[in-house]
């Protein structure tokens, strides 16, 4: 299929563009690069666009030195202007919740650092690493798990030194079949970089899978250019996980930017992190669920959100995961039921956490719950031998 190359502006982008970025013509908008430059980073630039709370402008005033605030201006035009309480926006906007520390918080709560092989490479499953490219994220998440590392003392994209060191540790290490990259986000780094890097990869003969972990689909989609991926499409096998959060993220231009990526036969996955008072009700799950499977991205995780420190306030209780889980399962397609994890503190992976459909036995037969809450017998005798 022929690669696409015209970009829609949504009528909400547009008129956000013509109230606040009037001088900026469509290719402009549509230049990732300029997308960046003109991040939203600063208390002037954010008041220009947003009615702030008292709370919103004193936190960041008050930020110093740590994550900083970056919001592209198509990101910034999904934001309700007026509303502190915007989904979007509470993930956007710090607010003083920031400053508090709660129980079993900490900086790096995965313990990451502990597992990390070489600089910037995390070897913590049997076959799988985690690349860290970049430091670098087109807008900062305020319950960012690697809130550490990004954005600090500056903007940048790891050195090419430290990603050999970590591929030399990979061609080293032949149990290693799956890299995941990430960063930072890496689909903020040029074409010649990330291309240097997946050509080095995929040389290496035991590594059969290359994964990346991005949100700039759903905050930058005019980075997914034509030229980008026709690139990504030499080094199948390559996937692709997206960090979606809210319905509000599915706009026209996200629709054109995945339909670009499936149609060069990337498969698409999302990841979503259960955030008070953003996506933490069936309803508003079901709806980005949905909307993500009608455009090729198939539901993969609901992340408990870390304990990072600092985000209670976007903390949910676990309860809260399962009570979701249970408003999807059945009641829409499977396909649109991801799994429920926690990435344990730590450095114990991801553990899956599922509300118990057996509810025991009788006899040879096993007892399930349905998700009606029905219970249902289903036949079992050689697993009632094993449980004597």
């Amino acid at each position: 299929m022929a690669p696409r190359s015209a970009f829609p502006i949504s009528d909400r982008t547009a008129a956000f563009r013509e109230r606040h970025f009037p001088e900026i013509d469509d290719a402009t908008w549509n230049d990732w690069h300029w997308q960046l430059r003109a991040r939203i980073r600063s208390l002037k630039e954010l008041e220009r666009i947003f009615r702030l709370s008292a709370d919103e402008r004193d936190t960041v005033a008050a930020l110093g030195d740590r994550l900083p605030v970056g919001i592209t201006p198509y990101y910034a035009s999904l934001i309700d202007a007026e509303d502190p309480a915007d989904p979007i926006r509470r993930t956007m906007i710090p607010v003083a919740g920031e400053f508090e520390s709660g129980p079993g918080e900490a900086d790096d709560p995965l313990a990451e650092d502990e597992d990390m092989a070489v600089p910037g490479l995390v070897h913590r499953y049997p076959d799988r690493v985690l690349f860290l490219v970049s430091n670098f994220c087109a807008t900062y998440c305020r319950y960012c798990t690697r809130a550490r590392l990004v954005g600090k003392t500056g903007e940048y994209h790891f050195n090419y030194d430290q990603y050999q060191q970590a591929l030399d540790y990979i061609a080293a290490h032949t149990e290693i079949r799956d890299v995941l990259i990430s960063g930072g986000d890496p689909l903020t780094m040029s074409d010649d970089r990330l291309e240097w890097l997946l050509s080095r990869l995929r040389a290496i003969p035991h590594v059969e899978f290359i994964r990346m972990g991005s949100k700039v689909p759903a905050v930058l989609p005019q980075r997914i250019t034509p030229e980008l991926t026709a690139m990504l499409r030499r080094y199948h096998p390559f996937w692709l996980s997206i960090h979606f959060q809210h319905p509000d993220e599915i706009s026209p231009e996200v629709a054109e930017a995945t339909a670009r990526l499936a149609d060069a036969g990337i498969p698409l996955g999302s990841q979503t992190v259960l955030n008070r008072g953003v996506n933490d009700d069936v309803d508003t799950m079901k709806r980005l669920m949905q909307g993500l499977l009608r455009h090729r991205v198939r539901p993969y995780y609901i992340y408990q959100c870390d304990p990072i420190t600092g985000s209670a306030h976007l903390r949910t209780p676990v309860a809260k995961g399962l009570e979701i889980i249970a408003g999807l399962r059945g009641h829409t397609t499977g396909y649109a039921v991801p799994q429920f994890v926690i990435d344990a503190p730590g450095g114990g992976g991801k553990i899956p956490i599922m509300a118990q459909a057996i509810v025991g036995r009788d006899g040879d037969d096993l007892l399930l719950r349905n998700f009606e809450g029905g219970v249902f017998r289903y036949p079992d005798p050689e697993g009632r031998e094993e449980g004597r």
